[in-house]
């Protein structure tokens, strides 16, 4: 048994070391998405520019709605010929974006994100496969291990932006959305090498785990309940702010360069803590570590709330990205915890439809809370939705302490 034990750790971090890959490079297409989306947007737009945001709401409504339906293909192809479908699918986003820009049709942008958005939705089942094909006491780790491929998506969509913008020149932004394409054909490559369980097998499995639960026994349990809320309120916090983020530094005199690095570092901060995060809460226990993600979400405001100094842009995104890694990694590894592996399939879907709507919202509220309000107000916000989440965090501690 202990050989056996060995040859599957050894396998889910081989598994989990090619998604990490995998989601370095796919997942560039997110801060290519959100760091010129709403640039773009202001690019393509006329006077009225309340709606520059849209195309990133487009982006994570992709997510969304792509969330039900990705879970559903990888379930019917097997793990690995469903992430590689979704390698499709963002890179015809990014063939889609690129030829709205030559055209100049916004709408047609915002739904070549919303595609984009969509083969996003695949990436983000990365970090529960890795989960599901690991030993439990390595559950929090592989999910640690996955996310921390976001360090290389931190400095890669950045820089490939910064490289690209005026590829075309003068269709501007054109270049950076073409490169999505390369991204998503490598991405692939890389997917090639999964030895994930395929359709049968995870019949078999699911078979032996016996009937699953209904959907609306297992939603509606306090723990679920609770990892929802945070990681739901954590990402749609993060969103919120980000997404107005270089709308605000270049409204403040910075430059697009600026912008662009601002979110680099944002992104960075939101993947670099992976490497101990699943530790982290493997120690001290996921909610302990979502409480600290909340509290470091909360001294993002406080900065941002200081000035408008560059200092306190980029500072302010640096703890913003913290804040997320700490909340919704502890989150997602709450959400792990409650199902069983013959319930992974629609658990999953459920969550990340709800989590991204929710974000999709916050993104398209950004611009508009912006253009009516201002960086501040988009700051100011923070506070009462942290407060929520730590209400649900003590619900659930409460909860937990009541006898059977």
């Amino acid at each position: 048994m202990t050989a056996i034990a060995v040859e599957a750790g050894k396998e889910a971090r081989r598994t989990a070391l090619i998604l990490a890959a995998s989601q370095a490079i796919i997942g560039s297409a997110a801060p290519i998405a959100i760091s010129m989306g709403a640039l773009a947007g202001q690019y393509l737009l006329g006077a009225d520019k309340s709606l520059a945001t849209a195309p990133i709401t487009g982006f994570n409504l992709g997510v969304a709605l792509g969330a039900l339906p990705a879970a559903a293909i990888i379930r019917w192809l097997g793990q690995r010929g469903g992430f590689m479908t979704g390698t499709v699918v963002t890179a015809l986003g990014g063939l889609v974006a690129t030829l709205a820009l030559f055209h100049g049709s916004f709408w047609l942008f915002a739904f070549a994100l919303l595609v984009i958005g969509v083969g996003g939705a695949f990436v983000q089942q990365f970090r529960f496969a890795a989960a599901d094909n690991a030993p439990p006491a390595f559950k929090a780790r592989a999910i640690s291990f996955v996310l921390a491929g976001g360090i290389i998506t931190a400095i890669l969509g950045p820089q490939i932006v910064i490289f690209t913008r005026e590829l075309f020149a003068p269709v501007m932004f054109a270049g950076s959305f073409a490169s999505i394409l390369p991204l998503a054909a490598a991405g692939a490559i890389i997917l090639s090498f999964l030895r994930l369980p395929a359709k049968a097998a995870s019949k078999v499995v699911d078979v032996a785990d016996g009937d699953a639960r209904p959907l609306s026994e297992i939603v509606t349990k306090p723990r679920f309940v609770a990892a929802l809320f945070c990681a739901v309120g954590s990402y749609a916090l993060m969103s919120f702010v980000m997404t107005g983020a270089p709308l605000a530094m270049v409204g403040c005199g910075l430059s697009e360069d600026d912008a662009t690095l601002g979110i680099s570092w944002h992104v960075m901060a939101m993947f670099g803590p992976s490497f101990f995060t699943g530790s982290l809460i493997h120690r001290f226990g996921a909610e302990r570590i979502v409480a600290i993600g909340l509290l470091l979400l909360t001294g993002c405001a406080v900065v941002a709330l200081s000035g408008l100094a560059l200092w306190q842009f980029w500072t302010a995104l640096i703890l913003l990205g913290l804040g997320w890694n700490f909340a919704f990694i502890g989150a997602t590894a709450m959400v792990a915890a409650s199902y069983h592996p013959s319930e992974k399939g629609k658990v999953q879907g459920f969550h990340d439809f709800v989590l991204f709507g929710s974000v999709a919202c916050a993104s398209l509220m950004s611009g508009m809370v912006y253009n009516a309000w201002g960086w501040t107000m988009l700051n100011w916000m923070i506070f009462p939705v942290a407060a929520l989440c730590f209400v649900a965090l003590g619900a659930l501690k409460i909860t937990s302490l009541r006898p059977a």
